[in-house]
């Protein structure tokens, strides 16, 4: 009697794929998922921004200065302009285009670093301190939940752009590139209801 182990295909995966990207990857639908706990984050502190509004009398309450539209609108401004270059890295990396992505990666990361200098003058500009009240509070908490996800963001692509530059770019770093690009859009549209309640909504109150 042999002792050889006797090996039994029982399915031929020959077919398939040796790689995938959008919903045919699996890191894509953890991407999805972690954008929806954190959409429900901001959903979250923008619920207790309207609740802290509505039990107040004066919004917002004398003494507090309304944040000021300058550093904001040049933020928003940069941050939506930022989504030209992000849906060309994009449209780079379906196509896998090694350069593109490189180059795009680079640029996007530069822009990030740009765009928290914008925010560091934001939060010099408010106006209110965090521990005044409920008003300078809730309006430090929406600008500091989303500078951590800028700054998250501008991590993961600077630790991105290091790796398309000093090794062979494949499959896998192609859809790494699509998820970093769509993370960036779900950042992006996450602000506009955030600078309305912060800029606009003590303006129309």
């Amino acid at each position: 009697m042999s002792d050889t182990p006797r090996i039994v295909a029982v399915c031929d995966l020959s077919h398939l794929p040796r790689s995938a990207s959008g919903a045919d990857h699996l890191v894509w639908w953890g991407n999805v998922g972690f954008m929806l706990i954190e959409g429900t984050g901001f959903a979250l502190a923008a619920a207790a921004y309207l609740y802290f509004m509505t039990q107040a009398a004066v919004w917002p309450p004398e003494g507090d200065a309304v944040p000021d539209l300058l550093w904001g609108g040049v933020f928003t401004a940069g941050l939506l302009t930022s989504e030209l270059p992000n849906l060309l890295v994009l449209r780079w990396a379906r196509a896998k285009h090694r350069a593109g992505v490189r180059w795009g990666m680079l640029a996007m990361s530069l822009i990030t670093l740009a765009l928290l200098g914008a925010r560091a003058m934001e939060f010099h500009s408010l106006g209110v301190s965090w521990y005044n009240d409920s008003f300078g509070s809730i309006t430090w908490l929406l600008l500091v939940l989303h500078t951590t996800h800028i700054v998250t963001e501008w991590g993961e692509s600077a630790v991105l752009t290091a790796w398309l530059f000093t090794h062979e770019v494949e499959d896998d770093q192609f859809a790494d590139v699509e998820d970093n690009s769509n993370y960036w859009t779900f950042v992006a549209i996450c602000w506009l209801p955030l600078y309305v309640l912060i800029y606009w909504t003590p303006r129309l109150s």
